[in-house]
């Protein structure tokens, strides 16, 4: 299961506590996190427990003033997932028929989201695992 989340999470946390630093943690989950994906098992677990550790890692460390959530984006357009949806046009079509919006996610929407979190106007935010998915999860 993937970790690198979890372990570089900690270590920007244990800098921020031994410095008395105040800050914020997003962590990069993802949709299937919070929906059961047909031969998906071991990423849609990995991602659910991202989003617990996020929820988690919120209560422990609030009386720190560090503040944590979590993204779930819908699938991205990247290059790499680019590659992967050509060779199967016939399935993007059909993932994008299940989001409302209709459309896969571009880069700028979820890091514009990230950015938020990441910035005061979000000062009151934490332990939130937001979807960025178009309205995938509301189905």
């Amino acid at each position: 299961m993937p970790t690198d989340s979890a372990f570089y999470s900690q270590i920007c946390v244990q800098s921020m506590k031994s410095r008395g630093v105040p800050g914020a943690v997003v962590n990069v989950s993802s949709q299937s996190g919070l929906v059961a994906l047909p031969e998906h098992a071991v990423y849609c677990g990995s991602k659910a427990a991202l989003d617990m550790l996020t929820r988690v890692m919120a209560l422990e460390l609030g009386p720190y003033n560090i503040r944590v959530n979590s993204v779930n984006p819908t699938v991205t357009n990247t290059a790499m997932g680019a590659a992967v949806w050509e060779q199967e046009p016939g399935k993007a079509v059909a993932m994008k028929a299940k989001i409302p919006l209709g459309r896969f996610a571009e880069t700028r929407e979820i890091s514009d989201v990230v950015l938020f979190l990441l910035s005061d106007m979000a000062s009151m935010v934490t332990g939130v695992i937001l979807p960025i998915d178009g309205g995938y999860t509301a189905v």
